[in-house]
């Protein structure tokens, strides 16, 4: 069973299914991650939902390249959890299904490429408590030793 985090589903809400993957990035003791600056400024751990013929890892290195412009090698999953949200870019109700994974950082190629995102550099602890969303904070606290 896939642990929910967040707010219950609505009974008369209708929600689409979307997977996605998202990462943690260790980088020499601290955390790469993600500012999303709207609809309001949220850290994130880099990732989103996996396109129409796309694999999750083909997913997870596009989604980091598009947020952080960094390249990354041997991903590793750690687990998944779901939340049920409203997803204004989208405008549907999702039921998100987030595997997270954990990778290297290899090296920074670019600039993101998905307008909107700022990648930081932050300390664990930092990151455990200041994640937009309950599950990212779970297992980036799981992965600290911080739970």
């Amino acid at each position: 069973m896939i642990r929910r985090v967040g707010q219950p589903p609505h009974r008369d809400q209708t929600y689409r299914l979307r997977h996605g993957v998202y990462v943690i990035l260790p980088l020499k003791g601290q955390l790469l991650v993600t500012l999303q600056h709207a609809p309001e400024p949220e850290l994130q751990l880099p990732g989103g939902g996996i396109d129409p013929g796309e694999s999750p890892l083909q997913a997870l290195y596009r989604e980091v390249m598009e947020e952080t412009g960094w390249s990354i090698a041997a991903p590793r999953r750690l687990g998944a959890f779901r939340r049920f949200v409203f997803m204004p870019e989208y405008e549907i109700w999702a039921e998100k299904l987030c595997a997270i994974y954990i990778a290297r950082p290899v090296q920074r190629i670019c600039a993101p490429t998905e307008v909107g995102h700022t990648p930081l550099i932050v300390d664990p602890g930092v990151a455990a408590a200041k994640l937009g969303n309950e599950g990212d904070r779970m297992f980036v606290s799981r992965w600290a030793g911080l739970a």
